[in-house]
């Protein structure tokens, strides 16, 4: 049996599947990936459980499937959370700089921060994250930390993101229920951008745009600082969805269509190049040329580029993405997905692989492995020094506590 304390587990469960990843911290406070665990995800619509039974099951599966792999016991897990219930708004706070020396010490920090978060939110709503984007002090903008400057008055700029508490619950509750116990919810977007963008592109401004099976996460990054999340109730299952009805196949057979034979451009192959296609019924299969494949696929992945496009535009945030866009999530593996999102976007475009790990590297080198790795890395930034036994009861009882680590996580 491993030492406990050296193992942390990201559990991304998604529309399509549940995967959980364990990685274990090594000497030099960095991951090791040590196992994978896939299973198909039964009881989530669009990001959200609508079935425990079911997700229970699927988490359950996944994380079993990890343990052999990785041959240990796993207590806990980062445990991901998406959905189009999730919502990011900027906000500011002012406090006065109270002590004598007019020295800004921690608690003036916690005050500001306090008095940013203090949304009214409606009863349903709680508060996921509070991720300080920039400090004021007296009028000079821009400062990452402003803990021991001088000054009279201190004002925060924040990114508060917000979930419906039932769905958190939920997903708390599935994990429980498996036998496992949650150290936090992470949004899955956020865990992806841990694992996949480059500090030079959160500086310059980047768009991360993860495409999953039933919505599409999207989070800028401004000066190093997260300043916009979002969902798109739309992804990778839309495009399954068509491919069944164009061709009128089973969704089953579409998705394993997609995978195989995807593409989303068809100048990207040949005319004569065929695919078979499984009929309803037992009827014979029949041939078809692959292009006719992008005809389909093409028009929804413009249709998910165009409304993310929209939502930065609405926002102002178009012009300021100089760092370009980084595609993430399974339905990014379509051949010509980056091209066509150039072609809506007009700008440099990416995929985004989990980095920065080590151990099974190979086996998630794909962007469908960027939450579950992501998890990991947020784990290993956020591990709080007295992890009391009641770890992850009080859902979000320990956002304050996080503040610390977020200090160094997003600065």
């Amino acid at each position: 049996m491993s030492h406990e304390d050296d193992i942390i587990v990201g559990l991304d469960i998604g529309t399509t599947k549940v995967c959980a990843i364990i990685g274990r911290i090594n000497e030099y406070n960095s991951v090791d990936i040590i196992g994978i665990g896939v299973s198909p995800s039964r009881g989530l619509r669009k990001g959200v459980v609508v079935n425990i039974e079911s997700t229970v099951n699927s988490v359950a599966t996944a994380i079993e499937k990890a343990e052999l792999m990785a041959g240990i016991e796993v207590r806990s897990v980062y445990a991901g959370i998406a959905g189009g219930h999730i919502e990011g708004i900027n906000s500011r706070g002012v406090v006065a700089v109270s002590n004598k020396e007019k020295e800004i010490t921690m608690a003036e920090v916690d005050r500001v921060i306090d008095a940013a978060k203090a949304l009214a939110l409606p009863m349903e709503r709680e508060v996921i994250h509070v991720i300080p984007q920039e400090f004021i002090v007296d009028s000079q903008e821009g400062i990452k930390d402003p803990i021991g400057m001088n000054g009279v008055r201190l004002e925060s700029e924040v990114h508060i993101v917000t979930g419906a508490v039932a769905s958190a619950q939920n997903i708390v509750k599935s994990v429980n229920r498996a036998g496992y116990a949650v150290n936090d919810i992470v949004l899955e977007p956020l865990a992806s951008a841990l694992s996949t963008l480059k500090d030079d592109e959160k500086e310059l401004g980047v768009v991360l745009i993860d495409i999953g099976g039933g919505t599409t996460d999207v989070l800028v990054y401004l000066n190093g600082s997260i300043w916009h999340t979002g969902v798109i109730a739309m992804g990778g299952n839309h495009v399954t969805n068509d491919i069944s009805i164009g061709l009128r196949t089973p969704i089953h057979s579409a998705e394993e269509i997609k995978r195989r034979w995807g593409v989303a451009i068809s100048e990207m192959i040949s005319p004569d190049e065929m695919v078979e296609i499984p009929s309803v019924g037992g009827r014979n299969p029949t041939k078809i040329p692959r292009q006719i494949l992008a005809e389909i696929i093409r028009p929804r992945m413009e249709e998910i580029y165009m409304l993310v496009k929209h939502e930065l535009e609405k926002k102002d945030f178009a012009d300021l993405l100089s760092g370009g866009v980084v595609l993430t999530g399974g339905a990014s593996l379509l051949q010509g997905a980056d091209k066509v999102a150039e072609e809506v976007f007009e700008l440099p475009v990416r995929t985004g692989l989990p980095q920065n790990i080590g151990g099974l590297t190979a086996e998630v080198s794909s962007p469908e492995y960027a939450t579950g790795v992501g998890l990991i890395l947020y784990g290993l930034n956020a591990r709080p020094e007295d992890f009391s036994e009641n770890r992850g009861a009080g859902l979000f009882s320990n956002v304050k506590k996080r503040m610390t680590s977020w200090f160094g996580e997003f600065f």
